[in-house]
């Protein structure tokens, strides 16, 4: 291993070390289930806002988005990046205060236990349902963030890819089995300042080393449809490729997620004043929508280094970012410093995403599966052992998933988010917002949306044409559709729920 290496590579092991060491001064501050999934509802709006961005971006970010804009173009990127960010606005406009005041009203800790206190399932049905789907959903996106660890070490210093998949799922584990929800998110904050680091790091290093802003522009401009919103650049055959308004409406869909994701809408839950996330809502949203723009561009900026001559033309566009580190790392001491601080940044985007919803899958299985549902009655020690034995099974099952080095995390990512925002998207806004919602309604949109992502991915999309378009949007619709036919259709909610329903539904100022 190179002098360069060995300093990257010290650079990340001492961020491995500091994420490790908030897990053990986390450890203790676990003694009731709410503080390990909740934190206790004791987080502050900065925390709540940058955890939240932090575990939504995933590796995705720093590597599916470049990725995909050094490609194709903007195009793909540009409407996925802005379906996202328009969602994150509204999902904290309107669905954070209201799920934080309803939630803490009806004693709720986890999404899939708000849906069954908020339709008095006694049953705890749509606890369990809820349940299975972020643990079938949640695993390949686990899955996606270990081989975007593998990809990372086995192109900086050659080591095994499975070798560097299952360290840094053993890292994740145990902080998150640690400190639980403290501690991830905590860990989140830092990870998304790195991020930042990264972003911000590479690009200016990316102008300089393609000859300068103009240069990149030039290069971009001149490759048929690459700048194009309306086209895709077609790098083997030289020419644009025409890009349909139904394909940019299906990924700007991608957004409709949001109001689905279990590990982000529980940030909602943990703030400890729901008046500050008004200013978790600002930083939020400003941050999501810089840092994506930056992703973007670093693919447009990759491509000119490209053509400047600076960096081998590249077989697997998502490891953009490694490349260009790999370049600015050469530079002396300091570069190479810098160099591990843009890697962990890689590992930070993968890793706030996994532990997150590690500890989402965990309650899942702990506190509404084997307590709602089975009606096993846990003391708190016993509810704490069975989720860190989720989070170890997770991991287990994460790692074999991920032993195709070849996968793309951009395409698992976006079918794990189309699962997610499907199955709970409808069913949340619905549940926040329409009194006249039904369990039996909400039961069908769950379950249809969740089927039809499988339906539509495996079965309708393939067809092509106007059928090639991102299962969400579909699955989405299809969900809505079925949750108001469905609760219509059923005996209205008893007045108690009404009653409840009423008691929030005035935004406190």
């Amino acid at each position: 291993m190179s002098g360069t290496s060995i300093i990257i590579l010290c650079a990340i092991l001492v961020y491995m070390c500091l994420l490790i060491g908030v897990g053990i001064y986390n450890s203790k501050k676990n003694s009731t289930s709410e503080d390990f999934y909740l934190g206790g509802r004791r987080m502050g709006a900065l925390v709540v806002a940058m955890s939240a961005e932090a575990s939504d971006m995933s590796s995705w970010l720093l590597m599916g988005l470049p990725g995909v804009a050094y490609l194709t173009g903007i195009a793909d990127a540009f409407w996925t990046a802005a379906g996202l960010a328009v969602g994150t606005y509204l999902n904290w406009l309107f669905t954070s205060r209201r799920l934080r005041r309803y939630s803490e009203k009806i004693d709720a800790i986890t999404v899939p236990n708000f849906f069954a206190k908020r339709f008095h399932d006694e049953k705890n049905i749509i606890t369990a349902i809820s349940a299975v789907i972020i643990v079938v959903f949640f695993i390949p996106y686990v899955a996606s963030g270990f081989a975007a660890c593998g990809k990372l070490f086995n192109s900086l210093f050659g080591l095994d890819y499975m070798t560097g998949v299952i360290l840094f799922a053993i890292i994740i584990v145990i902080y998150t089995i640690m400190g639980g929800f403290t501690s991830v998110a905590t860990n989140d904050l830092i990870q998304s300042i790195v991020m930042s680091i990264a972003l911000i790091s590479i690009v200016t290093f990316g102008v300089s080393s393609a000859g300068g802003f103009g240069a990149v522009m030039d290069n971009a401009k001149s490759l048929p449809g690459y700048f194009s919103l309306s086209a895709i650049h077609d790098a083997v055959a030289g020419t644009a490729v025409p890009y349909s308004a139904l394909s940019a409406v299906s990924l700007f869909a991608w957004g409709i997620g949001y109001f689905g994701m279990p590990h982000i809408l529980v940030r909602f839950m943990a703030i400890e004043d729901e008046n500050k996330l008004v200013l978790s809502r600002r930083v939020a949203s400003i941050w999501v929508t810089i840092a994506m723009g930056v992703a973007i561009f670093i693919g447009v900026v990759g491509l000119g280094v490209v053509k400047a001559g600076n960096m081998a033309p590249l077989e697997d566009s998502e490891r953009v970012i490694i490349a260009l580190t790999d370049i600015l790392s050469q530079n002396g001491f300091l570069a190479a410093v810098l160099g591990g601080v843009i890697l962990a940044g890689i590992l930070a985007a993968t890793m706030s995403t996994a532990d997150s919803q590690m500890l989402v899958a965990a309650s899942g299985v702990s506190e509404n599966i084997v307590q709602d549902f089975f009606g096993k009655k846990l003391t708190e020690k016993q509810s704490l052992m069975v989720a860190r034995g989720t989070i170890l099974a997770i991991a287990a099952i994460g790692l074999f998933l991920a032993k195709d080095p070849n996968s793309s995390v951009f395409g698992i990512v976006s079918f794990a988010w189309a699962g997610m925002g499907a199955a709970f998207a409808g069913v949340m806004i619905c549940a926040l917002f329409w009194k006249r919602t039904t369990l039996q309604g909400a039961l069908a949109g769950m379950v249809s949306g969740g089927a039809m992502v499988f339906i539509w991915k495996y079965g309708v999309r393939p067809m092509g044409g106007i059928l090639d378009i991102y299962e969400l949007l579909p699955a989405f619709l299809v969900s809505l559709a079925m949750i108001v036919i469905v609760s219509l259709a059923t005996k209205a909610p008893s007045q108690e729920i009404i009653d409840e329903f009423e008691s929030v539904n005035v935004v406190k100022k």
